[in-house]
């Protein structure tokens, strides 16, 4: 019997994702002038305010309301009548240092004996529903922001402004696999361009069906594409209006999209968030280090499907524990328990090392902190950091290296695949 998945995501103007990027563009300057930094900061964003917090250990010294209000503007929130400017807002800054005794617990003298960051639970998930190992309803949820940011951006719908949500549900048959999508959300804010409200949202429904819809199959490949029918249900902002929204309308803060994050409710989730966080918190690194052993089983050809999990105890280097589940579909003969046994000695997941792998130590967070932070392309960029207190930095980074498929061989050798 086939059952419904669901998945959803939100645009880089939505208040949680505002302050995620906030949070992410604060650590990546952190990191471009010390990046022995450590970092932990949360934002809270609401009508006309930024509220920063969290604690910070680092020689840099940044001007770090002027890098949130930066931020806000080149999400375009540069309009009055958003009540939530870049320019305007006020920024307060309750940043603190780290405290000693969490310090205590990183620091060691060899450096590949770095103690975790905290405690905790961490999971990694692929599937071969997608190319990017990532699930389909996901992908499609992000996608259709993706372009509809690009609409907005590009003045092709000049009546839209940043915030928005989609939702995407998606049959599936017995064994998994995708038959149709049933129904797709998408609330988007826009411009009071008309009194009549029921020709407002007529035009919105419009566009978003017409316009934004086709650029969005355009980019899936011809098997998705034949998931897409007339049959599909819409709702298109259904509450008929959404012109109060971003800050102003909802208070946003960091790290409350992290389903969105990662695999859209698929697999499971260990509950910590990512964004402001440096990579000495394995809620971050070592749930990035759990992907990409995840992405590498997967298109290794080990399973359809892959769920992994990490622990960590506080201070301590190596995992308390690390369990791969094949979720039913190996194709295998050896047990997941054996498995886990196998990739475990492949792979060294002390937090040093985690580090030290991708590079993580690199300003590469602020690309994270929008549309999900598994699933991406891998690749170069050169960034620019700019502090009032020091020189300009130019850094060349590898963008999502997590996302790598560099175990590939390896795995399939080690499991004569």
């Amino acid at each position: 019997m086939s059952y419904l998945f669901t998945s959803e995501s939100v645009s880089e103007g939505h208040p949680d994702k505002v302050a995620d990027q906030i949070s992410d563009g604060i650590l990546d300057h952190f990191l471009a002038f010390d990046s022995n930094s450590r970092v932990a900061v949360e934002t809270l964003v609401t009508t006309g305010q930024v509220i920063l917090s969290g604690e910070v250990s680092s020689s840099a010294y940044l001007d770090v309301q002027n890098i949130a209000r930066d931020i806000i503007s080149s999400i375009g929130y540069n309009n009055s009548e958003y009540k939530f400017t870049g320019e305007s807002c006020a920024v307060m800054s309750l940043i603190h240092e780290q405290s000693e005794d969490i310090s205590r617990g990183i620091i060691n003298d060899k450096k590949e004996e770095q103690g975790a960051g905290d405690q905790g639970i961490m999971f990694g998930y692929a599937c071969n529903e997608t190319e990017n190992a990532i699930p389909l309803t996901l992908e499609i949820s992000n996608e259709i922001l993706k372009e509809l940011s690009l609409l907005r951006k590009e003045k092709i719908l000049n009546y839209l402004r940043p915030d928005s949500k989609s939702q995407v549900t998606i049959e599936y048959d017995d064994n998994d696999n995708p038959i149709a999508i049933d129904t797709i959300v998408i609330s988007t804010q826009h411009d009071e361009f008309d009194k009549d409200e029921n020709k407002m949202l007529s035009l919105i429904k419009d566009d978003m069906i017409k316009k934004l819809m086709p650029r969005v199959i355009h980019k899936f490949p011809n098997r998705i594409k034949k998931l897409f029918s007339e049959k599909i249900k819409y709702f298109i902002n259904p509450t008929g209006k959404f012109v109060i929204g971003g800050p102003h309308g909802d208070t946003g803060l960091t790290g409350r999209k992290i389903i969105i994050d990662t695999y859209g409710g698929r697999g499971a989730h260990g509950g910590g968030s990512f964004s402001g966080k440096d990579p000495s918190k394995v809620d971050r690194s070592a749930a990035y280090a759990a992907r990409h052993i995840s992405k590498n089983l997967v298109k290794a050809g080990v399973s359809d499907e892959i769920l992994l999990q990490l622990g960590y105890a506080i201070g301590i280097s190596s995992p308390v524990s690390f369990n791969i589940n094949t979720c039913g579909k190996s194709n295998l003969k050896i047990s997941d328990g054996k498995l886990s046994k196998i990739i475990n000695e492949i792979f060294d997941l002390r937090p040093y090392k985690i580090e030290s792998r991708f590079k993580l130590r690199d300003p590469i967070y602020s690309e994270t902190s929008c549309y999900g932070h598994m699933g991406r392309k891998s690749i170069k960029k050169s960034k620019s950091f700019y502090s009032k207190y020091s020189d300009k930095k130019d850094i060349e980074v590898q963008l999502f290296p997590w996302e790598k498929l560099d175990y590939v061989e390896q795995i399939s050798k080690t499991l004569k695949i």
